[in-house]
């Protein structure tokens, strides 16, 4: 397997262009499910999870070509409506092929996901929607088996805020005979990136941004192009390594209202941030200051970030607690950033982080995506070097995260297993 070799203590200077969204991106690939006519994307990000995405529909019998982070898909001759164990395991993404394959096809089956390890995410919500649509689901030998002979209109409260749950359903809805409405929808910018594409394919929906989505059936969607938003959480990985480093960078190609919260949050550590139509300015003079976090579904702070602050928190000036409201198990990275030096104590679902001057390199192992980049930003600002391990999990969601960082600087570079 791969590994990371970095040389800490340097400051990240410079200017890095920040990726299409992943999580925008696999649900609008999903998408291309529900028509038969040509899907036109552009910014797609050449990541993991989107290769195996590429795999799974092309699998099914779509039409995929591309051209870099131009992708086009056709799925006028799907001929499998399955989602084998096999995929599925590695992301748990897969199931958003679930909602688009019973809405115009009647049928699908799909292999229970896996995914990482941080924490119980059942798939309960989406069933329930779809049950609610009318569809007949059985679970057989670990597949999801829904059948409809056509989904009809309902009115669906989600019992907790579920992304892929929203989402899912949202495409379900879109080719369904009558009004659905999902209550208590999530929120986040990726489900507007959803529901702007849905809509250029000929979709009724409303309220997408709010925690009441409404969607119109229509009988069919038709073909439409699209550029993937601004990836938010490598956004502000890179904001947030570069104030640990106390360095200053200019990033592209990204947009700060897609991150309010984490730029309070850097703005509260010292952080001096300058935003315009597609960059963000950050510098950072000195070390930061230890501030305390907690995650919440959007617009509050990302549980995706919370790994991340943590890193930054442990070689801040002062101590923070950093509580995980979302994920009863995503404090995986703590024992590795202890590796390292970093003075963190943990009670329940909170960890006191207390700041030290300076981080000594050590041997790491990725536990998940997330945790991957907090190691690398630790490894970033630690003396001495550094090795970091099972790096297969941070190329699931970073796209080519060590050119990046040595573009600001960064002394890595990617070792073959």
């Amino acid at each position: 397997m791969d590994k990371f070799r970095i040389q800490g203590g340097v400051t990240l200077e410079g200017k890095v262009r920040i990726s299409g969204a992943k999580n925008a991106a696999l649900p609008i690939l999903c998408a291309a499910l529900l028509t038969p006519e040509m899907i036109s994307l552009k910014n797609v990000p050449a990541l993991r999870d989107i290769a195996t995405t590429l795999h799974l529909l092309k699998q099914m019998g779509v039409e995929i070509s591309q051209d870099g982070e131009a992708v086009e898909l056709t799925a006028s001759r799907v001929h499998d409506r399955v989602a084998p164990y096999e995929l599925v395991k590695t992301m748990r993404a897969s199931i958003l092929v679930l909602g688009p394959l019973v809405a115009r096809f009647g049928e699908a089956r799909v292999s229970l996901p896996g995914g990482c390890a941080i924490g119980t995410r059942p798939v309960d919500l989406h069933l329930k929607g779809l049950q609610l649509m009318g569809a007949r689901i059985n679970i057989e030998h670990g597949d999801i088996h829904a059948r409809a002979d056509r989904l009809t209109g309902a009115r669906i409260f989600m019992d907790l805020v579920s992304v892929t749950g929203t989402e899912n359903l949202m495409m379900a809805a879109t080719l369904a005979h009558g009004t659905t409405v999902i209550e208590n929808a999530a929120r986040e910018p990726e489900i507007v990136d959803l529901a702007k594409i849905l809509t250029e394919m000929g979709a009724d929906i409303e309220g997408a941004g709010t925690d009441v989505v409404t969607i119109h059936g229509v009988n069919s969607l038709h073909g439409a192009a699209h550029s993937i938003m601004a990836d938010r959480i490598e956004t502000g990985t890179f904001l947030t390594a570069v104030a640990a480093t106390g360095g200053k960078a200019l990033l592209t190609h990204t947009q700060g209202g897609l991150l309010d919260a984490v730029l309070d949050k850097l703005e509260e550590a010292g952080a001096m941030l300058t935003q315009h139509e597609d960059t963000i300015e950050i510098i950072q003079n000195g070390r930061p200051k230890a501030v305390n976090v907690r995650t919440a579904p959007y617009p509050a702070f990302p549980t995706d970030m919370q790994a991340q602050f943590m890193a930054m928190n442990a070689v801040a000036r002062g101590s923070a607690m950093v509580t995980e409201t979302i994920f009863e198990n995503r404090f995986m990275h703590v024992q590795e950033l202890r590796r390292l030096g970093a003075r963190i104590d943990i009670e329940g679902n909170t960890a006191m982080v207390h700041g030290s001057e300076t981080l000594q390199g050590a041997t790491l192992m990725a536990t998940d995506l997330r945790a991957s980049a907090s190691l690398v930003m630790a490894a970033l600002v630690a003396t001495g070097e550094s090795i970091i391990e099972r790096i297969y999990h941070i190329d699931r969601g970073y796209e080519g995260i060590e050119h990046k960082f040595a573009g600001l600087g960064a002394k890595i570079e990617r070792v073959a297993g």
